[in-house]
């Protein structure tokens, strides 16, 4: 077992404190942040060469067993949008290519101590105005861990939950910066003509921004465009996904789990 206040910084981000004045003006910090852009950052989450240990910890897996995820897709993962004209701009395609690896492959990692640290869960609950969040039950899909190599990148796509939360355990020498446009589509909205300037590049609301290996992000990730840019030089872009919901027990369909890690089970 690991002990999580030798994983999180825990003196500068006091999740285990929770309602203290501290932990208050944390989640305080976050929300605003949230509805200001759209996301907020805990740099330096992890606690200083902790980045490193994970990757190491991890790195024979990550070299031997990662299954390459390469696909060709619009912004919507989908192969048409009823009512949308397959000309449209908005569904224009784009090549994603990372290497991944899922919780079942990292088993008593520190990266899997994290997620499953309650206080911190507790705190993303409040972030995000969630009575409760819970750990998903896919032990293919709850957590994964991603590396980009030298020319690849996360195209330009939505999520399917409300929230995204990353931990960033690597930056790579050049790229692999995370380009993103919050509010581009309403669950009203889904502003087809905005994401088509935003895929031509004509929008002058997307941003970019340079994480740095161990800041944990969380954004608003269902209407909020985002993706990872190329990344430059050997040094790989490694990054974590953990995903939470409100409703334990959640699972992805066979479908998703064979086209996005290549197996079932």
């Amino acid at each position: 077992m690991h002990d999580v206040s030798k994983i999180l910084d825990l003196d500068r981000y006091p999740l285990d404190r929770e309602n203290s004045r501290e932990w208050k003006a944390q989640v305080d910090r976050c929300v605003g942040e949230l509805e200001a852009t759209g996301m907020f950052n805990l740099e330096g989450l992890l606690r200083p060469g902790v980045a490193e240990k994970a990757v190491a910890e991890l790195r024979s897996t990550l070299d031997t067993q990662s299954y390459t995820h390469k696909q060709v897709h619009n912004i919507y993962f989908k192969g048409s949008i009823p009512g949308v004209d397959p000309s449209h701009l908005a569904l224009r395609k784009s090549e994603t290519v990372n290497h991944k690896i899922c919780a079942d492959q990292m088993e008593g990692s520190m990266v899997l101590a994290a997620y499953e640290y309650q206080p911190l869960i507790r705190f993303l609950a409040a972030t995000m105005g969630k009575p409760m969040l819970h750990t998903m039950e896919d032990r293919l899909a709850c957590v994964n861990i991603m590396t980009y190599r030298d020319g690849e990148a996360l195209n330009w796509h939505f999520d399917r939950s409300e929230f995204t939360t990353t931990l960033l355990l690597q930056a790579p020498e050049g790229g692999g910066d995370f380009a993103y446009r919050t509010g581009l589509r309403s669950d009203d909205d889904p502003n087809y003509d905005g994401v088509a300037k935003l895929l031509e590049g004509r929008d002058p609301e997307a941003k970019v921004i340079h994480l740095k290996a161990g800041t944990l992000n969380v954004f608003r990730g269902k209407n909020t465009a985002h993706r990872v840019t190329p990344v430059k030089g050997n040094r790989e872009r490694i990054i974590v996904v953990f995903c939470y919901y409100e409703n334990p027990g959640v699972s992805f369909s066979e479908e998703d789990r064979m086209r996005f890690y290549g197996r079932t089970a």
